[in-house]
């Protein structure tokens, strides 16, 4: 069958503001993510594509715009199945302030039985979202053959929950995967297993060298306590974060 790359929009306004967009209308790239955004034709010059696919929301499309406009032969389809998970009434929300609800160690610790207030269960985002992608696996193998390779940007969580699931892997281990703004993962699939090729991969592997230890800084943002508390404690941004600085 089809090989996949699961491209993650480029880092967000919402990701720097330290927010959890979700389907916040008007959340586009950054400076930064405008970079990423425009190194991604040169990161997959050797790849031939055989279709992209991506997720509705403006920080994706924004993403794809230097790879179509380097491209303009690609064919592009929508589908809101890999759109952002429906965060509901925590949409827009400080990630610093959402780390306090209690629902927050459900949905990192027991996210299948996590489902967000006024919008939708973690169990359903991921199932909407491998349904998609299996529908595309066969139409674009029908459509191109089987050796074709067709790419899909959408979000962290959601990039997240597919790899979970061609691991063979509970979504209840999905917060131990991660993948940064306008990282590229793989997926090949066949018939009896897919295999992941890629995960997460940027080419900077800066943000793995070991941080210098700090003192709490009181001056620091919320964002920056948030992440700095996430890390020591072992829990995964919901969303999927802003990557390295």
């Amino acid at each position: 069958m089809a090989t996949l790359i699961l491209v993650r929009h480029g880092r967000s306004t919402a990701n720097t503001a330290g927010l959890l967009a979700g389907w916040t209308p008007g959340v586009g790239l950054d400076e930064r993510g405008a970079e990423q955004a425009r190194a991604l034709p040169a990161r997959l010059a050797g790849v031939p594509l055989a279709a992209a696919v991506t997720s509705p929301l403006q920080r994706c499309r924004e993403t794809l715009e230097p790879l179509l406009a380097a491209r303009p032969d690609l064919p592009l389809h929508t589908d809101e199945r890999i759109g952002e998970c429906h965060y509901g009434d925590w949409s827009n929300r400080r990630l610093a302030e959402l780390a306090e609800e209690p629902l927050m160690k459900i949905v990192q610790q027991h996210p299948s039985a996590a489902a967000f207030p006024g919008g939708e269960s973690m169990r359903a985002m991921q199932a909407r979202a491998v349904d998609a992608v299996r529908d595309w696996n066969a139409r674009v193998e029908e459509e191109h053959g089987a050796d074709a390779v067709f790419l899909m940007c959408s979000h962290g969580d959601i990039i997240k929950s597919v790899v979970a699931d061609a691991l063979g892997m509970h979504l209840d281990l999905f917060q131990r995967i991660h993948v940064d703004p306008c990282s590229v993962t793989a997926v090949r699939y066949t018939p009896t297993r897919p295999f992941l090729l890629r995960l997460g991969d940027t080419g900077d592997f800066a943000s793995l060298a070991p941080r210098p230890a700090r003192a709490p800084d009181p001056a620091a943002s919320e964002t920056e306590t948030f992440e700095a508390a996430t890390e020591d404690g072992g829990n995964a941004v919901v969303g999927g974060g802003a990557g390295a600085a």
